[in-house]
């Protein structure tokens, strides 16, 4: 059964975020990161068959472990059908921006694809599986009603659900305003920060964790948005959502 904290993010950036930091859209290259530990997922390109991103292990005070933010890339072929099953007649309308797999599968999920259309109405679909259909019936939307403090970053859908191999995965996406450079993500207790993939206004995180024992609760995922100059200007974990 699925856990649904409230998380998740909104704007119309071209910046693409690698295990480095925020990347050019049109190049690619690498920028510092901000002030953050460890790596994370890393962005290559939104909707590719090649690339693979950063890994990281890391132990946490709190009794579990991140055991990878490793994601790889959906291929076109399979990102067509996912957005065709998710949204039937209106995929035609919406354009991939990001499509991985997460770094471990559930019962019904192994990656997502995030899509916008030319009003900038983004969409969330999840997928399992290389047979280009999706779970995500009906698709999730930004509602355009749940925001983080200053309207920096906007909330949509994320989940924790049991996955392969005793672990538990952990998987979110959001969309986030220009003043955004670089999206992070840290969970429970734990300060480390994995960067999250961004493209084209969109964000995604994946996480597989692992050392939940019985039925503890998965640590709950917290953004943390960061300008150019690298100074971190929303933190979920001290700024709450609101309706507005």
């Amino acid at each position: 059964m699925r856990i649904r904290p409230i998380m998740l993010i909104a704007a119309t950036a071209a910046a693409i975020a690698t295990a480095g930091g925020a990347a050019s859209a049109a190049t690619g290259t690498p920028q510092p990161a901000a002030k953050v530990h460890g790596t994370g997922s890393a962005g290559a390109s939104a909707v590719s068959d090649t690339g693979v991103s950063g890994n990281r292990v890391t132990a946490t005070p709190a009794g579990f472990t991140v055991t990878s933010t490793r994601t790889s890339p959906i291929g076109t072929g399979s990102v067509a059908g996912i957005l065709a099953s998710c949204l039937g007649p209106d995929a035609s309308n919406y354009h991939a921006v990001i499509a991985v797999r997460a770094p471990v599968a559930t019962q019904d999920t192994d990656g997502v694809v995030i899509a916008v259309n030319s009003a900038h109405k983004y969409v969330q679909c999840e997928a399992k599986g290389h047979k280009g259909t999706s779970m995500s019936v009906p698709p999730t939307f930004i509602n355009d009603r749940l925001w983080g403090t200053g309207h920096l970053i906007e909330f949509f859908d994320s989940f924790s659900e049991p996955a392969d191999g005793k672990q538990t995965l952990s998987l979110g996406a959001g969309h986030y305003t220009p003043d955004v450079a670089k999206i992070t993500i840290s969970y429970g207790d734990n300060p480390t920060q994995y960067p999250a993939l961004m493209a084209d206004g969109a964000f995604v995180y994946t996480a597989a964790i692992s050392g939940l024992e019985g039925n503890s609760p998965s640590p709950v995922p917290y953004v943390h948005a960061y300008n150019t100059a690298g100074q971190e200007i929303y933190n979920q974990q001290t700024e709450p959502t609101a309706k507005q």
